[in-house]
């Protein structure tokens, strides 16, 4: 239901000749993510990294796709292979059947690039993430232990909360980092040395 509601988005945003169709991450897995972002391009609309109107650090960000010169012919020919791809049939490059977005091994690496494109991208909005809420944390504890008085163990379990929260906002940054870099290193390995953001 969420892949035919996407898709009618962007056969909407086709039809008015938007130059720029937003979407979100709603399929199961990153890996989905980047097929769906194949079957757009099918379309006309070549992924272009973060989109504007994600508020910054947000953990669910819009991703832009941009309208190709080409777009209204892609479209036409995608529509008359796959006539029935809102009705549950077959997507461009995926396998039919119950799971969809499941790439044919033609289209395999040109989705495992994607994929590597949409992580890097993803991974740069770990940078705020949880920053606000690191710094608002002190003043909520100061909600309890105003009714509790402050004592030397009230405190001790304040910054233990503390430090339990910035110890998981630290871990995130570290794999945020460690996913940069190696879908990096896989974007470089296929020439792609600055992905579109």
């Amino acid at each position: 239901m969420l892949l035919k509601t996407q898709l009618q988005a962007l056969l909407r945003d086709g039809a008015r000749g938007a130059e720029r169709h937003d979407a979100r991450h709603l399929q199961r897995s990153w890996r989905k993510f980047a097929a769906f972002a194949y079957v757009v391009e099918q379309y006309g609309y070549r992924y272009d990294g973060l989109s504007p109107l994600s508020p910054k650090g947000s953990p669910n960000p819009y991703f832009a796709f941009r309208r190709m010169p080409d777009a209204a012919e892609r479209a036409a020919r995608t529509a008359a292979r796959f006539p029935d791809a809102l009705d549950g049939g077959p997507l461009p490059g995926m396998r039919p059947g119950g799971q969809r977005l499941r790439p044919l091994p033609e289209a395999r690496r040109d989705v495992d690039l994607l994929h590597a494109r949409i992580m890097v991208d993803y991974s740069r909005t770990h940078r705020r993430r949880g920053l606000i809420a690191l710094l608002l944390i002190p003043l909520v504890l100061l909600i309890p232990l105003s009714q509790t008085g402050f004592s030397g163990p009230a405190l001790l379990v304040c910054a233990a909360v503390w430090l339990f929260f910035a110890g998981l906002r630290a871990l995130g940054l570290l794999i945020a980092r460690r996913r940069h870099r190696k879908y990096g290193e896989m974007l470089r390995a296929a020439g792609i040395t600055r992905p579109q953001t």
